[in-house]
């Protein structure tokens, strides 16, 4: 499968790796999505929309925390690929962070994924 690297940016407590794999984009925030961090997501996300990426798949198994704020720059990034004939999909998450999905009932509207290899191939 064709994968380039398109970036890495760090901010203190949350870093997000972004690389392309086919049509794919796969944005991979590593540590805590807070008010704080967020717009550090928020950016790479919609840029692969932009960009007109089909699917943006969130690779969350290194999410260590995600509050409203991230949450909502998730469903925000869903509503926009949707609305451009994409879609946003979630994989690994960490139990700590699935919780909060699971509360809100978020996770009603997202697809999910065990993996982001799983995530690919759906």
């Amino acid at each position: 499968m064709d994968r380039e690297t398109v970036g890495s940016v760090n901010r203190g407590r949350l870093q997000v790796e972004v690389r392309t794999e086919g049509r794919s984009e796969i944005v991979k925030p590593v540590g805590e999505l807070d008010h704080h961090t967020a717009d550090l997501l928020r950016a790479p996300l919609e840029e692969a929309i932009e960009r007109g990426r089909v699917r943006v798949v969130i690779d969350c198994s290194q999410l260590e925390f995600c509050d409203s704020t991230g949450l909502n720059v998730l469903l925000g990034a869903r509503l926009k690929a949707e609305a451009g004939g994409g879609g946003v999909h979630l994989a690994g998450m960490l139990p700590v962070v699935a919780r909060v999905f699971e509360i809100t009932g978020a996770e009603a509207v997202f697809t999910v994924h065990d993996s982001v290899e799983a995530a690919l191939v759906h």
